[in-house]
């Protein structure tokens, strides 16, 4: 027996009962994990509802695997004595955080608790979502965020503003090495907004969520402008206008199963090649043939057509998740799987501007082949692009360095790149959009396909002046207009079949599975942002 236990009786005074025990607090702490999972109490929930918002928790219910959550920090409580608030504290403290599965893959969540304070933001809610980041960098799991929340916690001041650089310092830091993605199920404005900002996806609820930095009184009294926060910062403006969100959806329930099918294309880290493969059984045969893309470009260059019509012939079961679909429309981008494995597409969109490139376009291209080359996912190309927009708007908008952007994202992915060009693949885009002088892999073209400066007429009115146009731009296109010089160069690998081109990606992408490249050695190369 030690010394200390054999004369404790001397150390406190004998009492047959002890003044705190492991029993007594059993049920206390039940009583306080059913107060957590209340939220900021049954009053505050209907609320919730009657604003067609479902709860923190209702939403990680949707999002996650049955019975996979495990909570981390549902006990935590804020540290503020001013203002009242030492008697108003709720348990979790306006954030629900922890880990799970999504089919079976593990990810850290977060989800804002708008029942408790408005889901503003103190330091110990802070701390919470700093610890998911923190341990999806250790762990390198995936992080989803969902954000319901009124911004910081006044009462709190400037602690609450460092909770803020605490959770963006992580969201860099962060960046590149695990997927982290957004989704906006409410309120986000002021600083709270470049958490999401940060993050690589960001996704809104319609009409029940908005994003802003200043909101509409602020607006109002600075350049006496009225608008609505639908107006300023809602899904649609950010979906279409500004292009700050991927994708919106009708309501949480909508957004939760979305997410879901999305995690699923995406590898855990920037390390992982193999966890999102075959996560479903591959129906789809790799060899399938479609003897409709011989037939689907129309005969007339001039003649617009869907894109889409043809990657979905190419790609598993015709399935594609695409991403920005109502910004910059010109051109398609999004996760599709090609014999099981995940692929970023991207494709100009002849159906709209006839798939010119232009300055969102190029923003909205190149940051998704900065993703897929972070995380090792090949990027397979459709070309069929008539050059960059003209006119002043573009040019003063700096269409040079945004269509720089899409170059610099395209030479520097070191990830297998296959090119396909369908018909037009003009001038400078034709240097943009993923040509073999750029690394590329495989640069194959369709026999319909128009390699060339320019087009036919605007070439020979400036070559050809005061002759007969119309026959030299027959003899232009009979010479330039095809893909046959670039094959004769060797800057095309092959010019292929339509029908064929599912089995000839799918066997490349199986030749470049451990395809290894690197760029120089440095610190980081510098983007033309």
């Amino acid at each position: 027996m030690s010394f200390l236990s054999r004369y404790s009786h001397c150390l406190y005074k004998s009492s047959s009962r002890r003044a705190f025990s492991a029993k007594a607090f059993g049920p206390k702490w039940e009583e306080y994990r059913s107060a957590a999972k209340l939220g900021g109490g049954l009053g505050a929930i209907k609320k919730q509802h009657e604003k067609n918002k479902l709860t923190a928790r209702e939403r990680l219910d949707l999002l996650l695997d049955r019975e996979s959550f495990q909570e981390v920090g549902s006990l935590v409580s804020h540290q503020c004595f001013d203002f009242g608030m030492e008697n108003k504290h709720f348990w979790g403290d306006g954030v629900v955080a922890g880990k799970g599965q999504i089919s079976g893959r593990p990810v850290l969540v977060y989800s804002q608790d708008f029942t408790v304070h408005g889901g503003s933001l103190s330091e110990s809610n802070a701390a919470k979502i700093c610890k998911i980041l923190d341990m999806g960098m250790r762990l390198k799991i995936p992080v989803i965020g969902i954000n319901d929340s009124g911004g910081a916690r006044i009462q709190e001041g400037v602690c609450a503003l460092r909770g803020y650089s605490d959770i963006f310092l992580r969201n860099v830091m962060g960046s590149g090495v695990i997927p982290q993605i957004t989704v906006i199920c409410g309120p986000s404005a002021g600083g709270a907004v470049y958490s999401p900002a940060l993050t690589d996806w960001v996704f809104m609820v319609k009409q029940t969520s908005y994003m802003f930095l200043t909101g509409p009184e602020v607006v109002k009294a600075v350049t006496y402008e009225d608008v609505t926060k639908e107006e300023l910062g809602g899904a649609s403006v950010h979906t279409k206008k500004s292009g700050v969100a991927c994708g919106s959806f009708e309501n949480d329930i909508e957004a939760m199963a979305s997410i879901r099918q999305f995690y699923d294309y995406l590898p855990l880290n920037f390390e992982d090649r193999t966890s999102n493969l075959n996560i479903f059984e591959v129906t789809d045969p790799a060899d399938r043939e479609e003897e409709v893309l011989d037939r689907i470009i129309p005969d007339d260059s001039t003649q617009a057509y869907d894109v889409r019509d043809v990657v979905r012939r190419i790609v598993d079961n015709g399935v594609i998740y695409e991403l920005y679909k109502d910004w910059a429309k010109n051109i398609v981008i999004g996760f599709s799987r090609m014999n099981g494995q995940t692929v970023g597409i991207v494709a100009n969109q002849p159906k709209e501007s006839a798939g010119v490139l232009d300055i969102d376009a190029s923003c909205k291209a190149a940051r998704f082949i900065r993703f897929c080359d972070c995380f090792n996912i090949p990027i397979v190309t459709f070309v069929d692009v008539p050059g960059f927009l003209p006119g002043t708007q573009q040019e003063y908008g700096g269409i040079i360095r945004h269509g720089a952007k899409l170059m610099f994202a395209y030479a520097e992915a070191t990830v297998p790149k296959i090119t396909v060009i369908m018909r037009k693949d003009y001038g400078g885009a034709y240097c943009v959009m993923s040509p073999s002088h750029l690394r590329g892999d495989s640069f194959y073209a369709w026999p319909s396909a128009e390699v060339a400066v320019m087009g036919a007429k605007g070439a020979v009115e400036i070559i050809c002046r005061g002759m007969d146009l119309d026959a030299e731009a027959r003899a232009y296109e009979e010479k330039f207009n095809s893909p046959l010089i670039a094959a004769k160069k060797g800057y095309l690998d092959e010019i292929i079949q339509p029908r064929k081109t599912r089995s000839i990606i799918c066997n490349d992408l199986e030749f470049y599975r451990n395809k290894e490249l690197s760029n120089p050695k440095k610190k980081h190369g510098n983007c033309p942002l």
